[in-house]
């Protein structure tokens, strides 16, 4: 016998209550009109995919997925991210109609959660996706676009922390000599498990270049301190983390808000340069994320060029400002006798940007709590005539 009560919902998933979804919506309007005065277009894609492609292309953990079978007995997943169906989209059609192409997304994705992990399984991202152009001015330009976008949302307070995934992998490929160790010193990075860095280093007997390369990275030495303490990290990568670097400096209206961290990694895996966290005060986890992903779309057979980012609107709605210029909504009780005086009053006062409900009053219960929703309470019945 089922043990699942009439109001329980599946793990991870929430509802949205009339107030925040007006906040959502609010918040998702303006992003949108920012991404697009910035020349991206935006694109949907399905909410099913097949599993031998997106799910596996991916890049995340198979026990994230939520997957099912269709009728014809093909495995599907629910839309685990929205970067790998665009690179499928963009590699079958769109790169071949306009090249570079810039294309952006307000979607959901879904990942299945631990039932200890108390985080939801369903949540909307906005995010870009610059394609064909490898340049270092694409980074740039999704940088800035980060930051552009947080600023224009009303957020001050946040920091964008920038490392390059080329550079830690080679660092991590070089100074760990065993495979195994490789993989458990990602995993600390990707956890932000510092505490755990230091333990291993305490009992893994050929830590030391990595742990002193950690130590320095955690201390704040500059990127060219870096590159002459462990030469053996001078490579194309580096090259390109230090044009980065140098095109934050020429940037002093943003540059507060960046940060570079050689430690960062991504739980995506597909990155492959430039790489970077949205921290924002106020908020315990990352608003976002994004980075270089060339090699993704070769999945697809195309080999171009492609970077991109996202945010979480639920993590935006914790710490953004509460709007203050939402429209007035007003409430017309009406009765048998008023209600083309109330249709009409409730039209005009529409016009003019309200929102109006107009309510037949006998079959309102409790008045007092009905109309502490409302900013304005018109009674156009005969008792209150």
């Amino acid at each position: 016998m089922s043990t699942i009560q009439p109001f329980e919902k599946p793990l991870g998933m929430r509802d949205t209550l009339p107030r925040l979804y007006a906040q959502q919506h609010t918040i998702r309007a303006e992003a949108m009109d920012y991404m697009r005065k910035h020349g991206y277009e935006f694109i949907q894609t399905p909410s099913l995919e097949y599993f031998e492609t997106i799910g596996k292309i991916s890049s995340l953990d198979e026990a994230a997925l939520f997957k099912l079978v269709d009728n014809q007995g093909e495995m599907l997943v629910l839309r685990p991210d929205l970067t790998t169906p665009i690179a499928r989209i963009a590699a079958a059609k769109l790169l071949k109609e306009k090249n570079p192409l810039r294309l952006a997304y307000s979607s959901t994705v879904f990942r299945a959660q631990q039932r200890e992990g108390g985080r939801p399984a369903e949540f909307e991202q906005l995010g870009l996706e610059l394609l064909g152009d490898t340049s270092a001015l694409a980074d740039s330009e999704m940088l800035q676009m980060a930051a552009g976008l947080l600023k224009s949302l009303g957020l001050q307070n946040f920091t964008i922390t920038v490392g390059h995934a080329g550079l830690i992998n080679h660092a991590i490929d070089n100074l760990i000599p065993d495979s195994t160790e490789r993989d458990r010193v990602r995993h600390f990075l990707v956890d932000k498990n510092f505490v755990g860095i230091d333990r291993w280093a305490a009992t893994y007997a050929d830590s030391e270049q990595f742990f002193a390369f950690f130590q320095q990275s955690i201390r704040g030495t500059t990127l060219k301190e870096l590159l002459e303490q462990f030469p053996v990290l001078q490579t194309e990568a580096a090259e390109q983390f230090l044009s980065v670097s140098n095109w934050i400096d020429d940037l002093p209206e943003l540059k507060e808000h960046f940060q570079l961290d050689p430690l960062v990694v991504s739980h995506m895996h597909y990155y492959t340069g430039m790489v970077f966290e949205v921290y924002a005060e106020g908020s315990g986890f990352a608003l976002g994320n994004g980075g270089r992903y060339d090699d993704l779309l070769e999945q697809f057979g195309m080999k171009v060029g492609a970077t991109g980012f996202s945010i979480r609107l639920d993590y935006l709605l914790e710490i953004l400002p509460t709007a203050v210029d939402a429209p007035t909504r007003t409430l017309i009780y009406t009765d048998q006798e008023s209600t083309r005086d109330a249709n009409q009053q409730a039209a005009a006062l529409r016009v003019q940007g309200n929102y109006v409900t107009v309510q037949y009053k006998e079959s309102v219960l409790d008045k007092t709590a009905f109309e502490r929703n409302f900013d304005d309470v018109i009674d156009l019945t005969k008792e209150a005539r």
